[in-house]
């Protein structure tokens, strides 16, 4: 009985030093594994039906497609707004699957869509979906501005693991613990960029400074987890 005793003490005070030394290095749980508290479906006041917590992840269930999207999907955008931050997770990605990380989203009813003010680290199946055929639209690129330096990006079904590193205008993109994107925001240089995508017809895409994170729905099967966010 003694040793059980002691083994308790010793479980609960390793698990309180843990969540005590998570505290101290001000790393936010988005998502607690179990629920979607803190998201909401991009224009909507909920989540939309399609996205689902299974076995401690966010998955998208495209069964029922509309276009590029999901019926009862839409982009999962969280309720806060960020501006410098450290943002680590995980994704895998179906067969022929494509899907997004957006940031700096400015969620207002002007903007049809999240990618309008937002902007994108692909997540994509490389060999099975067409846009892997597309420079600087593949899985880990910042979507149609800049191409990975590398692309240690691991097959369909996988893990694959992410950082976002964005402070003061500088951005790091990390994928399985690889830089693969670094760049400056908001200078003459990052407005170029933007003048040579797709994205030149919408003059407020990539010009906020803070805003909302968004998992998108781009109508194929897709899953996140361990979604943790830390203020710079």
């Amino acid at each position: 009985m003694r040793s059980f005793i002691l083994l308790a003490i010793v479980s609960t005070s390793f698990l309180f030093c843990n969540a005590q030394t998570k505290k101290e290095k001000g790393w936010i749980a988005l998502f607690d594994g179990v629920s979607t508290n803190g998201w909401h479906s991009y224009g909507k006041s909920g989540v939309g039906q399609a996205w689902k917590v299974e076995d401690g992840a966010i998955h998208l269930d495209a069964a029922a497609k509309k276009t590029y999207q999901t019926n009862g999907g839409g982009d999962m955008v969280t309720d806060k707004e960020f501006e410098n931050f450290d943002l680590k997770l995980e994704w895998k990605i179906s067969q022929k699957g494509n899907s997004g990380i957006i940031f700096y989203v400015h969620e207002d009813n002007i903007y049809k869509e999240s990618y309008n003010t937002g902007m994108e680290m692909q997540v994509l199946d490389n060999d099975g979906h067409p846009d892997g055929k597309i420079h600087t639209h593949r899985a880990g690129d910042l979507y149609d501005l800049i191409a990975s330096s590398t692309e240690p990006v691991k097959p369909v079904g996988e893990w694959n693991q992410v950082e976002m590193i964005s402070k003061k205008g500088k951005l790091e993109l990390k994928l399985n613990g690889i830089t693969i994107v670094s760049t400056t925001l908001w200078d003459d240089n990052w407005k170029q960029l933007i003048a040579g995508s797709k994205f030149k017809n919408m003059p407020s895409f990539g010009t906020y400074h803070k805003g909302k994170i968004a998992l998108q729905d781009h109508g194929n099967d897709v899953w996140f987890r361990n979604i943790m966010i830390k203020k710079l």
